[in-house]
């Protein structure tokens, strides 16, 4: 998923050899990639992009549950959240796209948009099969499949006998169980601006997850102009203004981790507004005269933070 990931216990009733444990977490992770990579031009995903068929095309479970997943939070966020957006994440140089020479002009970007549109992607469960209402749909599960993926971690090292422990594929984590001390695992949200890993926040996290999404590590440099990675589907261009990064703490990381991402694309205003009415625990990370302010929803506000001396 070209990041990185990790997993943390504490030991229980009986010790688990962190060989074994990593060796089938490792395994797990090698499956998930099989059906989401974009890198991997046989994954699932890739092979169902290059389909020009509108019928239905059988699917792995995973896929199928995670389009259904993708349709709720964009139906949620009225299209902030867009898995369908990957004609544009191709056309802007991410994931494993070519950088371009230059930006798309208006009839492109137009072009492209016309192609974005969650609701051309259609799922179901029985049997487990996608279809597009237009040849040209492409896919691109990024925003969501680390969350799903750190879920997974998160059940097998339950099943496993871990049932205390913390997950994180890139900027997803999950937690569960009292955490090391009994209040929870310390969880950290960066702050962008810092030229040192400074923390935005400190928090506890204990039977939740959070992600966090933002446009300043993975960034291009097009016609000498940085772009992030983060792109608005219904403008079809990299999500700009003042915040820095989206935080979301939800009870699972594949809410999270869609959450985060769509938060960030509809900004502070809009994304409070959505927040309060949903009661969402998001934290907005705002640039203001070159330093960070933090902006956070009233269930956000409602978090444990870490005591002093964890920080």
């Amino acid at each position: 998923m070209g990041t990185t990931w990790s997993a943390k216990w504490t030991q229980e009733n009986e010790a688990v050899d962190p060989v074994a444990a990593h060796r089938e977490l490792a395994d797990l992770l090698e499956r998930l990639e099989g059906v989401f990579s974009t890198y991997r031009p046989e994954s699932e995903v890739s092979r169902f992009n290059r389909i020009t068929s509108t019928d239905w095309i059988p699917v792995s479970a995973e896929l199928a549950e995670a389009a259904e997943r993708a349709r709720g939070i964009s139906a949620l966020t009225s299209g902030a959240f867009d898995v369908t957006v990957e004609p544009l994440l191709q056309r802007w140089g991410f994931g494993p796209h070519p950088v371009p020479a230059r930006a798309p002009d208006e009839a492109e970007s137009t072009a492209l948009r016309s192609r974005v549109d969650w609701r051309r992607l259609e799922a179901r469960s029985s049997p487990p099969s996608l279809r597009k209402t237009r040849p040209d749909v492409a896919v691109d599960f990024s925003s969501l499949a680390k969350g799903l993926a750190v879920d997974a971690l998160s059940e097998r090292l339950a099943r496993l006998g871990c049932g205390n422990h913390l997950v994180a594929i890139g900027g997803d984590l999950r937690a569960a169980g009292p955490g090391p001390r009994g209040d929870g695992w310390p969880v950290a949200i960066e702050d962008p601006l810092s030229t040192w890993p400074a923390l935005g926040r400190l928090l506890l996290l204990r039977n939740g997850a959070l992600s966090t999404s933002g446009n300043h590590r993975n960034v291009r440099t097009i016609a000498g102009q940085r772009v992030g990675h983060v792109i608005d589907p219904r403008t079809g261009r990299p999500v700009s203004g003042p915040h820095l990064s989206a935080s979301v703490v939800a009870r699972t990381c594949a809410d999270s981790s869609a959450l985060a991402t769509a938060l960030f694309v509809l900004g502070p205003d809009a994304g409070e507004t959505l927040a309060h009415r949903e009661d969402l625990a998001v934290l907005f990370l705002l640039e203001k005269a070159g330093r960070s302010m933090g902006r956070e929803s009233p269930a956000f506000a409602r978090l444990p933070t870490a005591p002093a001396q964890t920080r």
